[in-house]
């Protein structure tokens, strides 16, 4: 007899629908809470390196992302006037027969990935979230903020860097400012923006940007953070206008769409790394609820949808619901997470304090033969 027969993922991103996905088609069944009311729209561009799309791959929506992104194999790095300085070929994490990185558009990524949770039968229940938990031997009983209640053998929260789940179970973890701030926009893509393109020095510390379709890319603009950032919208498109003038090529057409744009957004870049254990009773969290890290090496969504990947694998071979199963995942999944983490916030630390002799394609080397390794 399975020791899991349902289980309730609290936060409808990647890693949440992932673990749905995984389950679902298992015969658990699943509920997903999602406190926004469209799961299809969040966000702007991501990059997924070679071990996200090996998850993806498992999922069985691999040929669905592959025909809505784009795919490339070598990072191009440039001066900030625009003069190609090297190409560097990128590592296939996800093996030799998927691409080594690919860029999409987020609502793309999350309405795939909501239509394969519900065709695997997961109940995606939106504008919904947790109010309350009672932890039982032999489940959780859940009160959720419509009234209404429900009774689980696992409850996962899976809700971000902010997690309210965290909180709830009395994870006593916050995420810590790296100390700078990203400037992103969402464009029309050039035909000769192929790949993920980076420019180092200029007026900000790192200006980039990476394809994200046939004719769509995201582009964006690192600098030190910013304290006040209630920009108003037209401000944060000015600024981003402004900052962009240290940097040609690409950029002169990029800056002419940003001045138009009401799609620039300014965040913070922000770490996370909950030591352990991950759970509290039968209660566990995963993704960015437990670890997160600036995108210095563009590997918080294949974490998270790592940590799916075992969570599930470890639940559907249980034959009881115990702390050595919640054990055996945080075993799993720590050092490695712990590896990208500090990897990520690291090479943000280098550039704050301007180290020149840096070993950046060493730290780079590391990571992607570790993640190179399945999960």
């Amino acid at each position: 007899m399975k020791a899991v027969n349902n289980v309730l993922v609290v936060g409808a991103g990647t890693s949440g629908l992932a673990l749905a996905v995984l389950l679902a088609r298992e015969g658990v069944r699943v509920d997903v809470a999602e406190i926004k009311h469209d799961a299809d729209a969040l966000g702007s561009g991501i990059t997924l390196q070679g071990n996200a799309l090996r998850v993806l791959r498992e999922l069985g929506v691999w040929e669905q992302v592959e025909a809505s992104g784009h795919t490339f194999d070598s990072l191009g790095i440039r001066a900030p006037d625009g003069t190609l300085l090297a190409e560097i070929p990128d590592m296939r994490t996800g093996g030799a027969d998927l691409p080594a990185t690919m860029g999409m558009n987020r609502p793309e990524l999350a309405a795939v990935l909501v239509r394969a949770a519900r065709s695997a039968g997961a109940h995606i229940r939106l504008g919904l979230t947790v109010r309350g938990l009672t932890e039982h031997a032999d489940g959780v009983e859940v009160l959720f903020s419509d009234g209404s209640s429900g009774r689980y053998d696992v409850v996962v929260g899976a809700d971000g860097i902010r997690s309210t789940m965290r909180r709830m179970i009395g994870v006593d973890a916050e995420p810590r400012p790296t100390g700078m701030g990203i400037w992103r926009v969402h464009t029309r893509r050039p035909d000769s923006v192929t790949r993920t393109e980076l420019s180092y020095g200029g007026s900000c510390f790192i200006a980039g940007y990476c394809p994200t379709g046939p004719d769509t890319m995201y582009a964006y603009l690192v600098e030190r953070a910013r304290e006040d950032t209630g920009f108003t919208v037209p401000e944060r498109a000015a600024h981003m206008t402004e900052l962009s003038r240290g940097y040609g090529g690409v950029w002169d057409e990029i800056r002419a769409d940003i001045a138009d744009s009401d799609r620039v957004n300014y965040t913070w870049f922000e770490s996370l790394l909950v030591e352990g254990p991950w759970n509290r009773g039968r209660t566990v969290l995963i993704g960015d609820a437990v670890h997160a890290c600036p995108p210095t090496l563009a590997q918080g969504a294949a974490q998270g949808m790592e940590d799916a990947l075992v969570l599930a694998e470890l639940l559907l071979a249980a034959d009881t619901v115990d702390q050595a199963l919640f054990d055996a995942f945080t075993a799993r999944r720590l050092e490695r997470v712990r590896t990208v983490v500090e990897s990520s916030v690291t090479l943000a630390d280098w550039q704050l304090d301007g180290v020149r002799d840096a070993d950046v394609p060493g730290m780079m080397r590391k990571v992607s033969a570790l993640v190179s390794e399945l999960p």
